[in-house]
């Protein structure tokens, strides 16, 4: 039986339509922690001018090979294997990024990671797109995400909603600028950030 999760379908259509806007001239992205594999399905049929690459940890490789099987799309791709904290990440280059619910389930030095391997395989101009719960100044923005960052944090240690500045600064620290940060249901956000150096100028 495929792995199915409600959070995913309940927060699927607000996502898609921060994506519509934001992707509208990507042509290639990644999704970093694909999960079930729901999102991956969702927003490929609906965003059909992208190519959407999966990729996840190896426990999660089956469960989103059944959703493509189930719910086949000619831009959706079968998923890699990407262990973020990895040093050299094995995947097409590509101008968008995807991730969402992953930053407060990674350990701090991997949420570090991510950003540096994202430094190294999106485009100049390319956007980065991540959705999830956060802090702001340290400040939780609901008292159910405290209550979550509690939870989290009694499964393993390490887990936790992360503070926006924080993640931000990992982000300037790559050249990548924040253009958007949206208010989503149920306490969560859609930040985005977009790779601000230019490309090197190519001479014959």
């Amino acid at each position: 039986m495929k792995p199915f999760s409600q959070a995913c379908k309940n927060n699927q259509h607000p996502i898609l339509n921060v994506l519509i806007r934001v992707f509208s001239d990507r042509r290639k992205v990644l999704e970093i922690g694909s999960g079930t594999g729901q999102h991956a399905v969702y927003f490929s049929k609906h965003l059909p001018h992208l190519e959407w690459i999966t990729s996840d940890l190896q426990e999660n490789i089956d469960g989103i090979n059944q959703w493509i099987a189930e719910f086949p799309q000619d831009n959706l791709h079968p998923p890699l294997w990407l262990d973020v904290t990895s040093e050299n990440w094995e995947v097409p280059l590509v101008d968008a990024v995807f991730s969402a619910n992953s930053l407060h389930i990674m350990e701090w030095s991997a949420v570090e990671k991510l950003f540096q391997g994202i430094a190294k395989i999106l485009h100049p101009g390319g956007v980065f797109a991540v959705y999830g719960p956060f802090k702001y100044k340290g400040e939780f923005t609901s008292e159910s995400n405290q209550h979550f960052d509690g939870w989290l944090k009694d499964q393993q240690e390490h887990r936790g909603i992360r503070d926006f500045e924080q993640v931000d600064a990992l982000a300037t620290q790559t050249n990548l600028t924040l253009i958007e940060d949206n208010d989503m249901p149920a306490y969560n956000r859609l930040l985005v950030w977009r790779r601000n150096d230019l490309p090197k100028l190519q001479y014959n």
